[in-house]
């Protein structure tokens, strides 16, 4: 994908346990993720018990026990639903207003140009 290229995230598929967790690491470290990382064992026993593909989002509470498992994308992938499930558990997170990067503005129409002449009737 571009966005990776761009990113610099671009890896060679892991043959290693050892390989799968220096690509978790450096993840980790360079986006500075705040939350534990859980990284699948080379067999994919967690994919494939929990049909993480192609999207979908689980909580795990503190006794290390499913308690959201939400639906599969793309249809069913409901963020929203997480949050407000979080919010009824943990109390709202208030965040500031993301603020538009200048990417994001859409483009200004230019003026068209101002004329000394006298208008015509």
């Amino acid at each position: 994908m571009k966005s990776n290229l761009k990113e610099d995230v671009c890896y060679a598929q892991p043959t290693t346990l050892e390989q799968r967790l220096a690509i978790g690491n450096d993840f980790t470290k360079r986006f500075k993720f705040p939350l534990p990382f859980g990284v699948d064992d080379m067999s994919n026993a967690a994919n494939d018990a929990y049909a993480a593909w192609p999207e979908r989002l689980y909580i795990v509470d503190e006794s290390a026990r499913i308690a959201y498992r939400g639906g599969m994308g793309p249809f069913n992938y409901n963020p929203k639903e997480v949050r407000a499930w979080l919010a009824a558990r943990y109390g709202e997170v208030k965040h500031p207003e993301a603020k538009p990067s200048d990417k994001d503005k859409p483009a200004e129409k230019p003026e068209p140009p101002k004329s000394d002449a006298p208008a015509k009737s």
